[in-house]
């Protein structure tokens, strides 16, 4: 049975602390806990004490309470790696995707951000210039094209954070669909993909949560999108009009950088994104607020990225459905015989992977009628 694509499911409804029970909620009150304590320090009044995450920073020789949680990041996404692998990793993909995650996280998100201030300073006290992090890109990481960031890094990085964000990422997104970034990645995903999978299933399908997330998250894109403009403006004219200056990027913090950091990045993010694993699923960040998810999904459903579904081969067990962690109802499809392009799917295969009949087939197929015609796909109006 270990080697059997459904391995591990039968006992998703069974245990306390994937089914929103007890356990559930103190996980999931842990985890808040701790991100209040990683973004909001600074306001709590806890420096000095066993409650500061500079303190647990120093405890085990790291100089910032943002590389210990790059190290905890790293080691709840090792953990939770062997965990799916034991579970699903008789999928190539799987296997695959889940080692591209955790070198990602290992390598870019934490060992290179650690080592290069070394390397180009020679000074571990000037690490706010060379921290720099390789798998985030805007918007999600919506500070890296404000010009006071690409002035503070090597000509090759900000070179590397305008290609990557502009050029790359949409390249990629339209060929292979979102999943490039969203499913091998990105640390947010990452994590979900790992650490986040026991509670994959726990992702609402219902028509109200799909509106919702519409809404929030192409709302959280503008937002974005209208931040960085702004920053961009304040930096090329703020010296002249100081109100706007203070307004935009200030230092106070209801300004509006300040703002956008602590609602969007620690509030949606962290303390909710994440927090709420144990009681919403894993991609509560991901599937509502994220800016660049909802930006890739824009591309993804112009390009080529489809899921096909074999005709007359679904047998409505739903647990394609189920397993989905962004919310799909990939049921409802493959009862159609209607293959589809959704902009929320962040393509983990994992609805093909749990299907008992091999119904459900990622693919970069032809977006051309006359081209969909010759491989037998279903022409659906998306």
């Amino acid at each position: 049975m270990d080697q059997q694509g459904q391995n591990g499911l039968l006992a998703t409804f069974r245990e306390p602390w994937r089914t929103r029970g007890a356990v559930a909620y103190g996980v999931a009150a842990v985890l808040i806990g701790f991100y209040t304590l990683m973004y909001f320090r600074d306001h709590l009044g806890i420096e000095g004490s066993a409650l500061d995450p500079e303190t647990w920073a120093s405890a085990v020789g790291l100089r910032s309470r943002w590389l210990f949680y790059g190290a905890l990041y790293s080691v709840a996404m090792v953990g939770g790696a062997i965990y799916y692998l034991r579970r699903h990793g008789n999928s190539r993909y799987n296997r695959i995707r889940i080692a591209v995650n955790v070198v990602v996280q290992v390598v870019l998100a934490f060992t290179l951000p650690l080592v290069m201030p070394y390397f180009f300073t020679g000074d571990p006290n000037q690490f706010w210039k060379y921290e720099y992090y390789f798998s985030y890109f805007w918007p999600l990481d919506w500070y890296k094209l404000h010009p006071g960031s690409l002035q503070n890094i090597p000509v090759v990085l900000a070179i590397y954070s305008i290609v990557g964000a502009l050029v790359a990422a949409p390249l990629l997104a339209y060929f292979f669909g979102k999943r490039w970034y969203c499913s091998w990645i990105c640390g947010c995903g990452g994590l979900a993909n790992t650490f986040g999978d026991p509670w994959r299933h726990l992702t609402s399908s219902s028509t109200a949560s799909w509106r919702f997330e519409k809404r929030a998250i192409h709302t959280v894109m503008f937002v974005a999108i209208l931040s960085t403009f702004l920053l961009f403006l304040d930096h090329l004219v703020g010296g002249r009009y100081a109100t706007f200056h203070r307004l935009v990027d200030g230092g106070q913090w209801w300004s509006m950088k300040s703002l956008y950091g602590y609602v969007v990045g620690a509030i949606l993010a962290g303390v909710i994104g994440t927090g709420l694993y144990p009681l919403l699923g894993p991609r509560v960040w991901c599937r509502n607020f994220c800016p660049m998810a909802a930006l890739l999904g824009l591309f993804q459903k112009l390009g080529r990225f489809r899921i096909a579904v074999k005709p007359g081969m679904c047998i409505s067990c739903g647990n394609c459905t189920t397993y989905c962690e962004m919310g799909i109802d990939v049921r409802s499809y493959a009862q159609n015989d209607e293959s589809f392009t959704r902009a929320a799917c962040v393509g983990c295969g994992m609805c093909a992977h749990v299907c008992p009949r091999g119904v459900l087939k990622l693919e970069n197929a032809p977006r051309l009628n006359a081209d969909k015609k010759r491989v037998g796909l279903p022409i659906v109006d998306l």
